[in-house]
């Protein structure tokens, strides 16, 4: 009886125990599924925002298109090649296989291959002279009564002849002309005269951020009225198309920019320009993920300059200059402690410099405004207006002292300025050990070795003759035709006294600064010791 009575109680406990698990199985599911539908429920408020955010998309394009203009431009050029329309040379530069930017007018298929629209070509070639038709883009920036200025780029309206502008609603409009062009930013200022055209708005690109959404509006390929869009890949960027004169700040985007999309509008998501579409990087001249814009804050000082004058008066120093965070040695041999700024590497004379700044010089601010670099230095110079006063702090001979000059305007071409003063107004320079121990070879400067180098009229200082094949001459960027001229902060007349300086100093175990004159202009070098 009581082992009967055991087995019973067993059953009813194992029974009871079943009947929890079968219970709290449910309780799961149902718990499980009550997340489920949570998640659902979050996940559709996530897609009313994504919804949202098309909706700003489609916002964004009513607001900024009508400002959006196709121009087709005629240019008269000098021996111009058939499928590389306007400014060839720069093009291939940036794209070794095709160009970008300003496109072939488009056939009827607006595919952008009718080679015949491409150039007419003189038939008897007398003069040379060859008509080049292309097509970009451009943006409405301001309406004053029946005129309006557009912006767009150098490379698609600089020295049009004849230049047909197409609105957003299909209107094509013959009387457009140029105002003015600057190739040192790629930009250019159109006007033309039409009624019922509405502007853009201008947006400050300095509060972009990496991972802003952004849009681009042109014609690509001759499809007017094109949108795409993307984030801001990065900021600050150079990427070597425009030249040593050239002022590059670039926004980089992933949003896709093709050829007919240059001078167009770069826009965030407030409707605002804040960038003007100008280059892809490319192998193949179709765009492959990296695209790149002039922030509106340059753009609108260039727009600005154009529209008053018809060209950009820029400020001016009068100096070679590189940054300091490329080379801490050479800045570090002044005994700067800093990682930021901008080396003074050379002067030149009857300049608003001369007097004021010396080689050697570590800027380290302007008008109070901390300067990191040479892009942040030549864009605060460059739009400083002539003859105005300006503080700069810089690093001088182991202590910082303040430093007041007139900026001066910038002469049309500054490489004639560099080659017309190749010596150097400095009051430093460097180099260390023997000549030998860092690999390259001196002798004294000479009217046949002047023509044979070509390094000017300079007669004092050491020539490098010989560079030795990875030695630490060669890793500092001595090259044959260098003249040194300071070893150290000691002037050297010779190669005798440059062999001499260089004996003298801890070189090998330390390094040395040397201050060189080439055919390039003037510069510091640290040279640093072989690594043993």
């Amino acid at each position: 009886m009581n082992r009967l009575r055991k087995s019973v109680v067993t059953i009813v406990i194992v029974g009871g125990v079943a009947g929890a698990w079968f219970g709290g199985s449910a309780l799961v599911r149902d718990v499980a599924f009550a997340q489920q539908e949570r998640t659902v429920e979050n996940t559709r408020e996530q897609l009313a925002t994504a919804a949202d955010l098309s909706s700003a998309f489609r916002n964004v394009g009513k607001v900024i298109e009508p400002s959006v203009v196709q121009i087709q431009v005629r240019k008269t050029v000098k021996g111009a090649h058939k499928g590389m329309p306007f400014d060839e040379d720069m093009l291939r530069r940036f794209f070794p296989n095709a160009p970008h930017g300003a496109q072939p007018a488009p056939n009827n298929n607006g595919n952008g291959n009718d080679d015949e629209n491409n150039a007419d070509p003189n038939e008897d070639g007398s003069d040379g002279l060859d008509q080049e038709v292309g097509t970009g883009s451009g943006v409405i920036m301001e309406i004053d009564g029946k005129t309006a200025y557009i912006l767009t780029n150098n490379h698609v309206a600089g020295g049009a002849t004849e230049m047909v502008v197409t609105l957003a609603d299909g209107t094509r409009i013959t009387n457009a002309k140029l105002v003015g062009a600057d190739a040192k930013s790629d930009l250019a200022v159109v006007k033309l005269d039409a009624d019922h055209l509405l502007p853009a708005k201008w947006g400050d690109s300095s509060s972009l951020n990496k991972g802003d959404w952004i849009l681009a509006f042109g014609s690509p390929f001759g499809y007017v009225g094109s949108m795409t869009h993307g984030i801001v890949s990065a900021l600050d960027r150079q990427a070597g198309i425009l030249g040593k004169q050239g002022y590059e700040d670039f926004i980089q985007v992933d949003a896709p920019i093709n050829p007919g999309n240059s001078g167009g509008p770069l826009v965030n998501l407030h409707g605002e320009v804040v960038g003007i579409n100008t280059a892809i990087a490319s192998r193949s001249g179709g765009f492959q993920g990296i695209g790149f814009a002039i922030p509106s804050n340059e753009a609108k000082f260039v727009y600005s300059s154009l529209k008053a004058h018809g060209k950009v008066t820029r400020g001016w120093l009068g100096v070679s200059i590189s940054d300091v965070a490329r080379d801490l040695p050479k800045a570090q041999s002044f005994g700067y402690k800093g990682a930021a700024g901008v080396l003074v590497e050379q002067t030149f004379p009857n300049t608003p410099a001369t007097g004021r700044l010396q080689a050697g010089d570590i800027i380290e601010s302007l008008d109070g405004k901390p300067v990191k670099n040479v892009l942040e230095l030549r864009n605060a110079v460059a739009a400083t207006s002539p003859n105005t006063d300006v503080k700069m702090n810089v690093f001088r001979d182991g202590k910082d002292q303040d430093v007041t000059l007139k900026i001066g305007e910038q002469p049309e071409d500054l490489t004639a300025v560099a080659a017309g003063h190749g010596t150097a107004h400095g009051t430093a320079g460097g180099a260390a050990a023997s000549a030998e121990a860092l690999g390259m070879n001196l002798t004294n400067p000479s009217d046949q070795l002047a023509e044979k180098y070509g390094f000017g009229d300079v007669r004092n200082g050491a020539l490098v003759t010989r560079v030795q094949p990875r030695s630490a001459a060669e890793r500092a960027g001595i090259r044959p035709g260098d003249v040194i001229t300071k070893v150290g902060g000691a002037n050297v007349n010779n190669a005798k006294e440059a062999g001499d300086a260089l004996g003298k100093s801890d070189a090998a175990k330390k390094g040395v600064r040397l201050y060189i004159n080439s055919v390039d202009g003037s510069r510091f070098v640290f040279v640093e010791p072989q690594q043993q």
